[in-house]
C-alpha cells in the first residue's frame, strides 16, 4: 500500500508537470518571431518554481500517509461456510482484516434459517486473542497468504 500511495503522488507530480510543459508549448507556438525570448524563459523558471514548491507542500502529506500505513488494511480475506449442516446453502462468512504488522480482526457471520449472528475476534500478530474457528483460522491464513 505504501508503493501504491507513492506511485499516486509520483503520478499527480509527473502528470502536473507534463501540463506545465504543455502549457509552455503553447506559450512558444504562439510567439511572435520577433518575441523576446529571455522573457519568455523568465516566465517558464517561474513556472517551474510554483511546480516545486506544490511539491514541496505534497511531502508532508506524503510523509503522514507513510507514517499511517502500518495501520492502514493491508491484508484481506473471506471465506464462505455453511454454519447449519448445509440447511442454509452457504451463507456465513469469516472475514479477516490485517495490517503490514498482521494485527486486526476477524469478523464473522453466522447466517441462520431463523436469525443471524455477527461476531468480532481481534487477531495479534497473525494468531487470535481468542479462540477461533476453523473458518477465521482458514480466513486469517488466506488473507496472510494473500489469497
Amino acid at each position: 500500500m505504501l508503493i501504491d500511495a507513492i506511485a499516486v503522488i509520483a503520478l499527480f507530480v509527473a502528470i502536473m508537470a507534463i501540463y506545465v510543459v504543455s502549457l509552455e508549448r503553447r506559450r512558444f507556438s504562439a510567439l511572435p518571431r520577433d518575441a523576446n525570448v529571455l522573457d519568455q524563459i523568465r516566465r517558464l523558471d517561474e513556472d517551474l518554481a510554483l511546480v516545486e514548491a506544490a511539491v514541496a507542500k505534497m511531502q508532508p502529506v506524503l510523509k503522514g500517509l507513510v507514517d499511517r500505513m502500518p495501520g492502514a488494511i493491508r491484508y484481506a480475506a473471506v471465506v464462505t461456510f455453511d454454519a447449519n449442516d448445509e440447511r442454509t446453502g452457504h451463507m456465513s462468512r469469516a472475514i479477516a482484516l490485517l495490517n503490514e504488522r498482521r494485527d486486526g480482526l476477524v469478523i464473522t457471520l453466522l447466517h441462520g434459517p431463523r436469525q443471524s449472528l455477527f461476531f468480532t475476534k481481534m487477531i495479534r500478530d497473525g494468531q487470535g486473542i481468542e479462540p477461533l474457528s476453523v473458518e477465521e483460522e482458514t480466513a486469517v491464513q488466506r488473507a496472510l497468504a494473500g489469497m
